[in-house]
């Protein structure tokens, strides 16, 4: 199965001072051709250190990333703070510092990594938002009646819950990555990485309804092409419309948080941690990383915690 790609767009040059830019250009290419990384994140990369090189160049008179000290690097990251960054934008920026310093003494380019010294931002412990198996069920039950438009939704949702996808992998999801025989799909993460994953039984009949009667009355000669959702133009759906496709549902099923796509997926995996999944497959699943990613997840579910010391603490029995 051939890996998506970013349809051979490329962002513009650098747009930091002389002397910098040239550095950026290189790692922004390696980025996509060898790590394959998303336009928009090579475009959040790019940002970040042409931020960075204007405010060396203009505060420190540096000329090139070799000149650049631990010290200069650091003033950076307090000017963002000072200007009332968040601790989190700002961690987010100094990975990125520390990404491309790497790269930099990786190429012998310099002999020292300057970040190695450089203390992160201390983060709040983040609990993601999750909705209730109850509003859950509601946000899926939303989507009534038989016409095209609210199959296609009906299957939306259901794989969104289902299979706890992210938006772009859900929107550049093609027809060939579906197993519905078997019951999974293979699915192209961050970094282009794949990963299998599972479609529940309500998931795989709405998506059999979907493709058998709906898709093909939104199909455009021309337009069409292997994904397996469509918009009324009969090309892949957007991003921005699977946006509006969820908060329209839980908007009709009267759920009052504020409802997005990826919490859709905080939800998937905090009700399978709810009912017993192992936190690896959860892992799994969702393609994190790392598993430090996934165990906040663990916090989320203070109910089940209660329910298991209840169970099988000693002092709880007789």
């Amino acid at each position: 199965m051939p890996r998506p790609t970013n349809k051979h767009r490329k962002l513009p040059p650098s747009s930091a001072p002389a002397g910098f830019a040239d550095r950026i250009d290189a790692f922004i290419a390696c980025l996509s051709l060898e790590r394959g990384l998303s336009l928009n994140t090579q475009s959040a990369y790019q940002g970040d250190l042409d931020d960075c090189a204007a405010f060396l160049a203009e505060k420190h008179g540096l000329k090139s990333w070799r000149d650049v000290t631990a010290a200069a690097a650091t003033a950076w990251l307090h000017s963002l703070r000072d200007g009332g960054m968040s601790a989190a934008s700002s961690a987010r920026k100094l990975s990125a510092l520390r990404t491309f310093a790497r790269q930099l003494v990786r190429e012998q380019f310099r002999p020292d990594d300057f970040t190695e010294l450089i203390s992160s931002p201390k983060l709040p412990r983040r609990i993601p938002g999750t909705l209730s198996e109850a509003e859950m069920e509601k946000i899926l039950a939303a989507p009534a009646g038989g016409d095209a438009m609210a199959v296609r939704d009906r299957a939306i949702l259901e794989l969104f819950y289902s299979s706890g996808l992210r938006v772009t992998e859900l929107s550049t999801l093609a027809i060939p990555q579906l197993n519905l025989d078997d019951g999974f799909l293979r699915v192209f993460g961050k970094g282009s990485k794949e990963r299998v994953v599972p479609i529940g039984g309500k998931a795989l009949e709405a998506l059999r309804v979907y493709l058998d009667a709906a898709r093909p009355r939104f199909v455009r000669t021309g337009k069409t092409g292997a994904e397996v959702f469509l918009s009324e133009r009969g090309a892949a759906i957007s991003r921005k419309t699977l946006w509006v496709i969820v908060k329209k549902y839980a908007r009709r099923a009267g759920v009052e948080k504020k409802v997005k796509p990826h919490l859709l997926r905080h939800s998937f995996a905090t009700h399978l941690l709810g009912g017993g999944a192992d936190l690896r497959a959860i892992q799994e699943m969702l393609g994190h990383a790392s598993l430090a990613t996934t165990q906040v997840y663990t916090a989320v579910e203070p109910g089940r915690l209660i329910d298991q010391h209840a169970r099988f603490h000693p002092r709880n029995k007789g």
